[in-house]
C-alpha cells in the first residue's frame, strides 16, 4: 500500500506538472523554459545520486560509456520534449497528457522494429486509443488542432526514448544515466533559446513557481518516488497507477487552468486511457515473468 501510494503521488506530480508548463510560458518562451527547467532538474537529483554513491548502490560503471549512452538520450529527451512544450502554446494541458501517454501504447508497438515479440492485447489497446484520439483531437470537419498534432508527434519520441532508456540502463547506472540525459537535454534547449528566443533573468526570476515545480518536484521528487516505490510494487499495479498521470493532467487543467472538457471530449480521454491500459499491462507482466527467470 504505500508503494501505491508513492506512486500514485508521483502521477499525480507529473500529471500537474503540465498545468505548470503552461503557466511557465507566460514568462518564458518554450525553450528557455526548457533548458532551465531541466537543468534545475539535474541538480535535484544531486543528493539521490550522493545517497546512492554512499550507500554503494552506484556500483562500478564506465564513465565514457556513460557519456556516449547519455549523448543520443538526452537528445531525444530534448525533441519529445521541445514538441511536448511548443504544442501546449497551442493546446490544453489535459489535451496534452492524454496524447503524450500514449506513449505506452507505442512502446511494444515500436518494438517490433527491434524484433521483439507483442500481442493482441497491444494492438486492441492501440486501436481503442486511437479512437479515443481521433473523439479529443479531430474536429466536426476533420480538422487538427496544431498543438495536438505536435504533442502526437511527441509522443512517438517519448516511446523511443523509453526504448533508449531501456537499452542503455543495462550498460550503466540509470540514476547517473537519468541526470546526464536532463544536463544534455537543458543544454541543447539553453542554445535553441538563444539562438531564436530572447530570454532575460527577470523572465526567469518571474517564472520560479512553475520552474521549481516542474525542476525540483516533477523530476526530482517524482523520480526518487518512482524509482524507490517500484522495488516493491507489483508492476501491473504499477503501470495502472502511473498511468493516471494523464487523468492528474486533466484535472489540474480544468481546476487550475479553467479548460473545458465536453461530452465528446471526456469520452475520448476515457477511452485513451483504457486503451493505454490494455496494452500496457500485459508487457508489464511480461517484464515481471522474465525477471523471475
Amino acid at each position: 500500500m504505500q508503494a501505491n501510494l508513492m506512486l500514485l503521488l508521483a502521477a499525480a506530480i507529473w500529471g500537474l506538472g503540465f498545468v505548470a508548463q503552461r503557466l511557465g510560458m507566460d514568462y518564458l518562451e518554450p525553450y528557455a523554459f526548457n533548458a532551465l527547467r531541466f537543468l534545475i532538474g539535474a541538480l535535484s537529483l544531486l543528493p539521490l545520486i550522493y545517497w546512492y554513491k554512499k550507500t554503494g548502490r552506484l556500483g562500478a560503471y564506465d564513465k565514457k560509456a556513460l557519456l556516449w549512452a547519455a549523448l543520443p538520450v538526452g537528445a531525444v529527451l530534448f525533441i519529445a520534449a521541445s514538441l511536448q512544450q511548443v504544442g501546449l502554446l497551442y493546446t490544453s494541458a489535459a489535451n496534452a497528457g492524454f496524447i503524450t501517454g500514449l506513449y505506452m501504447v507505442l512502446v511494444p508497438v515500436l518494438g517490433l522494429l527491434l524484433g521483439q515479440r507483442t500481442n493482441a492485447n497491444t494492438w486492441l489497446g492501440a486501436g481503442i486509443a486511437i479512437s479515443g484520439l481521433y473523439l479529443l483531437s479531430v474536429g466536426d470537419n476533420f480538422t487538427v488542432n496544431l498543438g495536438d498534432l505536435l504533442q502526437l508527434i511527441g509522443a512517438l519520441f517519448w516511446a523511443a526514448h523509453l526504448l533508449c532508456i531501456d537499452h542503455y540502463t543495462k550498460k550503466v547506472p540509470p540514476i547517473l544515466l537519468a541526470c546526464l540525459q536532463f544536463v544534455v537535454c537543458g543544454l541543447l534547449s539553453a542554445i535553441v533559446a538563444l539562438s531564436i528566443e530572447t530570454p532575460t533573468p527577470a523572465q526567469a526570476v518571474a517564472a520560479w513557481q512553475p520552474l521549481l515545480f516542474s525542476g525540483v518536484v516533477s523530476v526530482g521528487i517524482a523520480y526518487t518516488l518512482q524509482v524507490l516505490a517500484q522495488k516493491h510494487a507489483h508492476p501491473a499495479h504499477a503501470a495502472i497507477i502511473l498511468s493516471l498521470e494523464t487523468v492528474f493532467a486533466a484535472i489540474g487543467g480544468v481546476l487550475l487552468l479553467g479548460e473545458e472538457l465536453g461530452g465528446r471530449a471526456l469520452l475520448g480521454c476515457g477511452l485513451m486511457l483504457l486503451g493505454m491500459l490494455a496494452s500496457q499491462l500485459p508487457l508489464r507482466w511480461l517484464l515481471r515473468s522474465k525477471a523471475f527467470h
